[in-house]
């Protein structure tokens, strides 16, 4: 089993590194104020306003991605990459059901699969792969078709789900897992209190940019424009890319 450990990265939108939240929430006043975040000036203004667990996921990878979603609707072009991880996504389920628990370092658990949370309080909802509920816990679970490491965006949005399977289920979450389809491995992500003010505080910059429309910069990262479905949207992009760009290129932004 690997742990994934959290280092630098880019902070879009001027999020706070969660390192920094980490260390400020051991104070009992930031743990105080962690337990019951205030409603956003965007969530006063738009009560209705519930974001989606992956729009935290898309944010963190490119903020421009919220903007047109959001602020620029358009008929979204359905890639080869979004049909086949609906297809590898079924086949994983009906296999999943005949698998041990080894892969999740548990003797035994519930599988629950295609898990409906939502939290007004969170301000998110979104449907969780499967849960493992055990004897030693609750456990949200991730599948990725992918074989290379879980990027950021990823690893977030593990935690915002985990946050509302607390919310939901009044029970805490102290890890999770995402599950890499082609390894057949399964990765443990910690769940921190420095991970959930991060969640909070990407929610908080998402529900301004809807309220105040102000478009994002654009990513510096040329190599997650190549397969993303929304270049064709940023005027500000060039779209001549080099070879080495190309076989950089991200994973998908839509899964």
């Amino acid at each position: 089993m690997e742990e994934v450990k959290l280092g630098e990265w880019e902070e879009p939108g001027r999020l706070e590194a969660p390192e920094r939240l980490e260390a400020r929430a051991r104070s009992p006043k930031s743990a105080r104020s962690t337990q019951s975040p205030t409603p956003s000036r965007a969530r006063r203004a738009r009560p209705d306003l519930q974001l989606k667990v992956t729009d935290v996921k898309q944010f963190i990878y490119c903020p421009r991605i919220i903007y047109f979603t959001y602020l620029m609707p358009v008929e979204r072009r359905i890639t080869r990459k979004m049909a086949y991880g609906k297809e590898s996504h079924a086949e994983l389920d009906r296999l999943e059901r005949r698998r041990g628990f080894r892969a999740y370092r548990l003797e035994e658990a519930e599988r629950r699969f295609h898990v409906p949370l939502a939290s007004d309080r969170l301000g998110m909802r979104g449907i969780l792969d499967m849960l493992l509920v055990s004897p030693g816990g609750y456990f949200p679970v991730e599948f990725k078709d992918t074989s290379r490491r879980p990027g950021l965006n990823h690893k977030y949005q593990l935690v915002a789900y985990a946050m509302l399977v607390e919310e939901v289920y009044r029970q805490p979450v102290r890890e999770g897992y995402i599950y890499l389809i082609p390894a057949q491995k399964a990765i443990v992500i910690p769940i921190t209190q420095g991970m959930r003010d991060f969640v909070r505080s990407a929610v908080s910059k998402i529900e301004e940019m809807v309220l105040t429309e102000k478009i994002p910069a654009i990513t510096r990262e040329i190599r997650k424009c190549v397969d993303c479905e929304w270049r064709n949207y940023c005027g500000d992009r060039g779209f001549s890319f080099s070879s080495e760009e190309r076989d950089g290129r991200a994973e998908g932004c839509t899964f």
